[in-house]
């Protein structure tokens, strides 16, 4: 045995060995660029340089939405957590355990109530890291919840929405959210307030033929992934190649399916303008994006 080699080299390499954070860096998606986290972070999760939107949870999106980054956390029912009993690769129960020990999250929605731009407003986020963001009936449940304080609060509803669509464990149980979310949408038109849609990427399958097609304005992060069926599919279906930047949100805001294209920095002071002027509220009554309205503590649950 080298007693150089085997012995004194590894205790010197253990010894001068730097601990180097694992997410010190993000590499952007789109150009391979990397980018200093905290960089990142203060940029609200958008790439400096190539400006590539990159996911972030329902807590980060809230927390950039809101006020002083305070709101109060809607309680949200609960649901039967695997009423078929399914199975596939993995038991449906173990999917839910694990994607709740992931992101901390009972389902894939979050719903808020607080302050943007000095309007008070009740935001409903979908999260991506939840199994997809897909819509089952807690999620159901739980946009109709976020409808509900909207009425009796008479705020404004936001829907961020993030999802691959219906979540198959749940079969038809998950389709019927579809047609009970359009009722909770029609109960929002009918009490004339605002319901306004914010596609974030993706937004695809059944919560584009449903909810996320319903609002009274459509906006759009850049370069958003939208449609009902991915373009692979409808490439192989029709056996013709799709145009560039087919289902991007810039490509559907050129063919009238998109109202707007807003850069992430931009979206809070765009929605309290639009709120503002569909609730009929005077200019002078809107706050700036910085400003501080009032303080808030810190995040509680409303009572039902």
């Amino acid at each position: 045995m080298n007693w150089i080699s085997e012995v004194v080299r590894p205790k010197i390499k253990t010894l001068f060995k730097r601990e180097t954070p694992e997410n010190l860096w993000v590499k952007c998606p789109e150009t391979g660029q990397m980018v200093f986290h905290k960089e990142v972070e203060a940029n609200g999760w958008v790439i400096p340089g190539s400006e590539h939107h990159l996911r972030i949870t329902a807590q980060q999106r809230l927390k950039l939405m809101f006020d002083q980054g305070t709101w109060l956390d809607v309680p949200l029912p609960d649901a039967p957590a695997d009423p078929l009993k399914f199975r596939d690769e993995k038991r449906y129960a173990d999917r839910l355990k694990d994607a709740r020990a992931k992101t901390g999250m009972t389902d894939a929605f979050k719903v808020g109530f607080g302050r943007v731009g000095g309007l008070p407003m009740t935001l409903a986020v979908q999260d991506f890291g939840f199994m997809g963001g897909s819509l089952g009936m807690a999620a159901g449940e739980a946009f109709v919840r976020g409808a509900e304080t909207a009425l009796e609060k008479r705020t404004p509803y936001v829907l961020f929405a993030a999802s691959g669509g219906a979540r198959m464990q749940e079969g038809i149980l998950s389709l019927m959210q579809m047609p009970r979310t359009t009722v909770a949408v029609r109960r929002l038109n009918q009490a004339r307030l605002p319901y306004i849609v914010v596609l974030t990427n993706p937004t695809t399958g059944g919560v584009t033929a449903s909810y996320a097609m319903l609002g009274d304005v459509h906006l759009a992060e850049p370069g958003a992934l939208i449609g009902f069926a991915g373009p692979r599919v409808i490439e192989q279906t029709i056996r013709e190649k799709l145009p560039d930047g087919f289902q991007r949100a810039e490509y559907l805001k050129e063919h009238g399916m998109v109202d707007q294209v807003v850069h992430r920095r931009d979206l809070k002071v765009t929605i309290a303008r639009l709120c503002g002027l569909l609730m009929q509220v005077p200019a002078d009554g809107l706050a700036p994006a910085e400003a501080k309205v009032e303080p808030k503590p810190e995040v509680k649950a409303v009572p039902a």
